[in-house]
């Protein structure tokens, strides 16, 4: 018997690896005999990196970058050497988690470090560069990340913009001549779950700047400094792509990427299956199990489990999800072909609590699916 255990970080909790360990313990305690081969993923968020070298034994590296609020961060980035891969993750450089909740300042959050590590990776010698833009802070539209990158953001009077998102309400003009000369010479792939566009009811600054820590009037303030930017970059172009699928991904990176580095954007969890060979692993497989920290409406939108329930149904692999909890939507996935699915909490818990007995609710809940799924093998059909 052959289990492929393909599971999200659980945020705050426990990383994609460390959930696939725990998941592998319970099953092998049901389940002796069984193959099971662990494949922690991500769909571009935090976490994502970790779960890329972990499948594939890329190297780690780090540098000193800006951070979201302008102080040095340390950053990590990851490094295929086979595939000469650089694996960006924006949450390490640029990320919500690196400002605390007291000090969130959505209007001067910058995405610099991001380009700093993008500008690492091109001096490595990188010839594929992969941005993964969850859990981002910022909303500067991929500002700071261009400026890192050698592009010129000026004002009326040709002075570079100061850092964050409402300062694009004085962008008078574009610079590209300086840009890092080996742009031309990578492809880079935006990996991400979300498509909104730039501006607008959808777009980055209204659906995601109350995350970050916008007030209404800075969302109004931000969408208009966006739509701004986006003119701008349009008559600097030839081209407006603040519309494109992905454009209002990270506060506008993926516009900056889309529209400045030429990049493809790509649901994350496609990205990085690929990269772990998620595909290759099913095949042949008896059964996959799943889980990210909450099952709800919105994992069809991208997230890893629908990743792993599309990849599956390729191969006829039935496929169970375990979460943290199961919001409302969750039942969609059956639509969708999903076996099974559960949540870790055996009975009231604070969210602290769940937080800190992860590791070992998902190993009972394993164990328990192990027995059942025995159970039922054994059975003989009418």
């Amino acid at each position: 018997m052959k289990i492929v255990i393909a599971p999200d970080s659980f945020k705050e909790s426990l990383s994609a690896a460390g959930v696939a360990r725990a998941l592998a313990r319970g099953l092998r305690q049901a389940l002796p005999q069984a193959e099971l081969l662990e494949c922690p993923l991500g769909d571009g968020g935090e976490g994502t990196l970790d779960a890329v070298l972990a499948a594939t034994g890329g190297e780690a590296r780090q540098a000193q970058v800006t951070g979201p609020l302008g102080e040095p961060v340390t950053a990590r980035w990851g490094w295929l050497a086979e595939q000469r891969t650089a694996f960006v993750e924006m949450a390490s450089a640029s990320g919500l988690e690196l400002v605390p909740r007291a000090r969130r300042e959505i209007l001067a959050a910058t995405s610099r470090g991001t380009g700093e590590l993008l500008h690492a990776a091109l001096d490595a010698g990188a010839e594929r560069l992969v941005l993964a833009i969850g859990g981002s802070a910022t909303n500067d539209g991929g500002a700071g990340l261009l400026q890192a990158l050698g592009i010129r953001l000026l004002d009326e009077q040709d002075r570079p913009l100061a850092p964050g998102g409402a300062a694009l309400a004085q962008l008078a003009r574009i610079e590209v001549a300086a840009r890092h000369p080996r742009l031309a010479e990578v492809d880079v792939i935006i990996a991400a779950d979300v498509d909104n566009p730039l501006c607008g009811p959808q777009g980055a600054s209204q659906v995601f700047g109350p995350q970050k820590g916008a007030s209404p009037a800075q969302v109004r303030q931000l969408d208009a400094a966006l739509a701004h930017f986006a003119q701008v970059s349009a008559a600097t172009l030839g081209r407006d792509l603040s519309e494109q699928p992905g454009a209002g991904a990270a506060g506008g990176v993926g516009f900056a990427a889309l529209a400045f580095l030429q990049a493809t954007f790509r649901p994350g969890i496609e990205v990085v299956a690929e990269l772990v060979g998620l595909e290759e692993a099913l095949v042949g497989a008896d059964l996959a199990l799943t889980g990210e920290g909450r099952l709800d409406g919105q994992t069809l939108r991208g997230k890893t489990p629908a990743g792993v329930l599309r990849l599956a149904q390729r191969h006829g692999v039935p496929v169970v999800a375990v979460a943290g909890s199961l919001g409302e939507g969750y039942d969609a996935l059956y639509d969708q072909g999903l076996a099974a699915a559960f949540s870790l909490v055996p009975g009231p818990l604070s969210l602290d609590e769940a937080l800190a007995q992860a590791e070992g609710l998902l190993e009972r809940t394993a164990r328990d699916l192990g027995r059942l799924w025995a159970t039922a093998r054994a059975c003989p059909s009418s």
